[in-house]
């Protein structure tokens, strides 16, 4: 099948899954002998996985890890696990730094609520946000 198809297929751009052949996550199709790319039916469903795992947080290095594992004949199911936990721990430390965040925003909101602009000093860059 021709790019356009695929894109058609894959709901994906020409250009994107031109990326992903140049990043290595799409081997290189052969090519008709007018020059165009002659992907296999099967390159729908590679297109597929690399769109699924990039929403699951993958990174296209870690994407591309996992498909030349399955590409050497060797299932990448524990490769896989092991990326999902790494993902899973930085998600819960960076939903720790956001409640930490969204607490010294309330706080400062708070201040902001009672704070009368005619109360500060020249030398007060913002009374909102000094220390108390």
């Amino acid at each position: 099948m021709r790019i356009g198809e695929l894109a058609t297929e894959s709901g994906l751009t020409t250009k994107t899954i031109r990326f992903y052949e140049q990043a290595g996550l799409l081997p290189a199709p052969p090519r008709t002998p007018g020059g165009y790319r002659a992907y296999p039916p099967h390159a729908v469903a590679r297109l597929a996985f690399v769109r699924d795992a990039q929403a699951g947080g993958l990174t296209l290095a870690e994407i591309r890890s996992v498909l030349a594992l399955r590409d050497s004949g060797q299932a990448p199911c524990a490769q896989v696990g092991v990326l999902i936990e790494e993902h899973l721990a930085e998600i819960e430390r960076r939903l720790d730094e956001l409640r930490q965040a969204r607490t010294v925003l309330r706080e400062l909101a708070r201040r902001a609520a009672v704070t009368d602009p005619d109360t500060c000093s020249a030398g007060d860059i913002c009374t909102i946000l000094a220390r108390p």
